[in-house]
Formats: C-alpha cells, sequence, structure tokens
C-alpha cells in the first residue's frame, strides 16, 4: 500500500512539472509586438554596412566616415556618429548628425549642405567611458 501511494505520489508531481512552465513571483512583463513588413525591411541598410560608410555632401565631397549608430533611451531614431577633419588619424574629431538627415543616392550616404568646416563647427561628441 505505501508503494502505490509513493508510487501515484510521484506520478502526480512528474505530471504537474510537465503541464507548463513555472514562473517566478514577482511583476509580470508585458511584451508589445508590432507587426513589420519584411518586404518594406527588406529595403533598409544593415548597421553592418551602414558603419565605416563614407559620407558625402550634395557636391560629391567626402566629409567624413560614420563611425557609430546610437541609440538614446528617450529618441528612438538613430543617430550617426561621423568621424571629420584630421589626416590618419590625427585630429579627428566626432560629431552627431540624426540618422535621417542622411540620404542615400546611387548606394552613397550622404550629407546634403554638409562640408568639412561646417561639420568641424559642430559639437564634439565624446563617448561616455562605460559605454
Amino acid at each position: 500500500m505505501t508503494r502505490s501511494v509513493t508510487v501515484l505520489a510521484g506520478a502526480a508531481l512528474i505530471a504537474a512539472s510537465l503541464n507548463g512552465p513555472a514562473f517566478s513571483q514577482g511583476a509580470p512583463q508585458t511584451v508589445v509586438l508590432t507587426k513589420v513588413d519584411p518586404a518594406s525591411l527588406a529595403t533598409g541598410y544593415r548597421v553592418s554596412k551602414v558603419v565605416g560608410a563614407t559620407v558625402v555632401n550634395d557636391a560629391n565631397e567626402t566629409v567624413g566616415p560614420i563611425d557609430d549608430l546610437i541609440v538614446t533611451p528617450s529618441d528612438k531614431v538613430p543617430f550617426a556618429v561621423l568621424s571629420v577633419g584630421g589626416f590618419l588619424g590625427m585630429g579627428t574629431k566626432y560629431v552627431v548628425v540624426p540618422f535621417n538627415s542622411l540620404q542615400v543616392k546611387d548606394k552613397k550616404m550622404m550629407l546634403p549642405g554638409a562640408t568639412k568646416a561646417s561639420l568641424m563647427a559642430l559639437p564634439e561628441f565624446k563617448y561616455a567611458a562605460n559605454t
């Protein structure tokens, strides 16, 4: 009789564990899902292809490469960090422009109206030590 009770208790324990995942107590988590059109998304550009791309102005003059893309917690759009000025890595300065100010034309990243001088006049961007 004791053996039957032990077997039944073990079977009940196994059945209970197979019913579903165990959840820890605490605040419930929610995730908001948004439908995305894969066809329109496929026309976009991967970050790995954007970072390092040379940026030109509307006169097809090089103004600097894209060093990085940054998304802040409060802004939902990325910002492009451009490396401007300098020569062979000496005297370069990082500046930030909203990514939506860049245009892609003929497979080139363009920043209309930009010049090296106008970008050098922007405030310098410095990466935080912990990023």
